[in-house]
């Protein structure tokens, strides 16, 4: 029987990897973890985008997985899966919960539309918690420790050409990044 090897799998185990792009800040990999404090010069520099790992991969449907842990200075955390043409899918964790973003082509200036904001979906502080989306056609499957809800939006069907996991504000670590199809 056949095993499926990932698309990708990131454990963080060493500083340099041929996909993985991390900037805008000084990202330190140790104990399998990518750990960031973001830099208020750089933050401006980059108007106003906090640190950031960037994926180069394609892919259309896949799962993607990661654990992630903000500190208490934290503000938001994001990923989101990008296409040629830009953004395609995003979710923003704040204090208050998650929201959940797409991105439709046709609309001037690629301007985001709203699929949710979901109160239940929260990073806690200090701790990891563990992000799962499947994205599978129109739909986006988004699992935030035990939250589950299930997204849809004609735009979410796009090819994809990287995904990225950034944030502002604070000390984040993330691990256990992995690619499935």
């Amino acid at each position: 029987m056949a095993v499926d090897v990932p698309l990708l799998k990131d454990d963080f185990s060493a500083p340099k990897m041929e996909t993985r792009r991390a900037s805008r800040g000084e990202w330190k990999f140790a104990d399998n973890a990518a750990t960031c404090t973001q830099d208020d010069e750089l933050y401006k520099k980059h108007k106003d985008h906090g640190p950031i790992i960037f994926y180069d991969l394609a892919y259309t449907d896949a799962v993607i997985r990661f654990a992630v842990k903000p500190d208490a200075a934290n503000k938001g955390v994001v990923f989101t899966a990008n296409g040629a043409e830009g953004h395609v899918f995003r979710l923003v964790f704040s204090q208050a919960g998650m929201g959940v973003r797409a991105f439709p082509p046709e609309e001037k200036e690629h301007t985001s539309i709203s699929l949710g904001n979901e109160k239940a979906a929260k990073l806690k502080v200090g701790e990891w918690t563990n992000v799962s989306v499947e994205l599978r056609g129109t739909k986006a499957t988004v699992k935030v420790g035990d939250f589950t809800k299930t997204y849809e939006h004609a735009s979410l069907a796009h090819a994809k050409t990287n995904l990225s996991v950034g944030f502002s504000y604070g000390t984040v670590s993330v691990k256990e990044l992995v690619v499935e199809k």
